[in-house]
């Protein structure tokens, strides 16, 4: 499923991917494919072959572990393992210096099966999609010339904070997991482009997603998304995004939620908005923290600030000059009226408006 979608948007790393048969009579190519192979034995290959062979195929076959004959294929390039019935993946996969691509879909794989030492190898395309992985393995965390990693259709729970240190991920897809949140720690990855979260349990997106300057495609279809951040609109060079099959509000939340601010904040606030000058001189710094908190009300016309207390509202944001997501806005009190209200935005209040808005809603479906 990734496959296909990926090379729908024409991500090279994946195309290789559905390429590798079609190279399959070539010099570097060794396809053993649908053999029925239990082992792979280095007597049935000569040297000479083995040392030009720079990419093994030896999907749909009958692989229980990873055969140690593997790794006498010193100039190997890419490997593909999926289709087995590989439940191992031993120290083997590590005589491979070259190895840049590692297809290892569709078999019985979980955060136990591969070698400890995994991190230190030069992978750049990993797919593990279609496994047992109830978590990321903490070696793969470590690959950081990693561009494209794939572990849809397994069973995780979460996305580990970690996941910041591939530092070269160019593409990730997580779909259909039981993912029910999104770290922050995300957006660090700042060559992102291809983002597939879909098929999950999501309940929201973190505003820090916006820092994703990079991020061209975004899937979050079939969650549980209710609103989008406001945020989201600085991703500037977004191309794609798939929403359908989430609850999505579909007309404005009138019932405003708010704590009446403490009077610590109150007399924050007053400093703030008044800009009164203090130092370190006249407060104490745990004060001094907390006045540096302070977050600016959205509404150009208010100028006020808050901490703790504030007002969560739902509203209708035109996206891409042709939809109206839901987004969630932070006031500063329910006097403060929303920075996106507009004349159209107004003429939605009706139930006929707020019909078509659904509609519009369900015509998100660009991934």
């Amino acid at each position: 499923c990734g496959v296909e979608i990926l090379c729908t948007l024409g991500y090279p790393l994946v195309v290789m991917e559905a390429q590798q048969h079609e190279a399959a009579e070539s010099e570097n190519v060794l396809n053993l494919s649908r053999l029925g192979l239990e082992t792979l034995s280095a007597e049935a290959v000569s040297e000479e072959r083995r040392r030009d062979v720079q990419q093994l195929l030896l999907p749909h076959n009958r692989l229980l572990v990873l055969p140690a004959a593997v790794a006498s294929f010193s100039q190997l390039l890419l490997l593909d393992i999926s289709n087995n019935g590989l439940a191992f993946v031993g120290e083997a996969l590590l005589g491979l210096a070259k190895l840049r691509t590692l297809l290892a879909k569709n078999n019985r794989l979980d955060e136990f099966s591969l070698p400890k030492e995994l991190g230190r190898m030069g992978l750049e395309v990993l797919n593990l999609s279609g496994n047992r992985f109830e978590e990321v393995p903490s070696q793969l965390l470590e690959l950081r010339t990693l561009k494209s990693l794939s572990l849809g259709g397994n069973r995780l729970k979460s996305i580990p904070a970690e996941i910041e240190n591939l530092s070269s991920l160019e593409f990730l897809y997580l779909g259909g997991n039981f993912i029910t949140s999104i770290p922050p720690e995300l957006a660090n990855l700042h060559y992102l482009s291809y983002l597939v979260l879909c098929d999950n349990k999501i309940q929201s997106v973190p505003p820090q997603l916006a820092q994703l300057h990079s991020l061209r495609s975004l899937s979050l279809h079939n969650n549980l998304l209710t609103y989008l951040p406001r945020e989201i609109l600085n991703l500037i060079h977004l191309q794609e995004l798939s929403l359908r099959g989430n609850p999505l509000v579909v007309r404005f939340v009138r019932d405003l939620m708010y704590d009446p601010p403490s009077l610590l904040e109150l007399a924050g606030r007053v400093i703030k908005s008044r800009n009164l000058i203090y130092c370190h001189c006249e407060l104490p710094e745990n004060l001094i923290h907390y006045l540096d908190l302070a977050s600016k009300c959205p509404n150009p016309k208010c100028g006020g600030v808050y901490f703790d207390s504030c007002v969560r509202q739902i509203k209708f944001v035109d996206f891409c000059g042709k939809y109206r997501l839901p987004l969630m806005h932070y006031l500063c009190s329910p006097e403060c009226s929303s920075p996106c209200s507009s004349s159209s935005q107004s003429e939605s209040d009706s139930e006929d408006e707020a019909s078509i808005a659904a509609h519009r809603m369900q015509k998100v479906l660009l991934g």
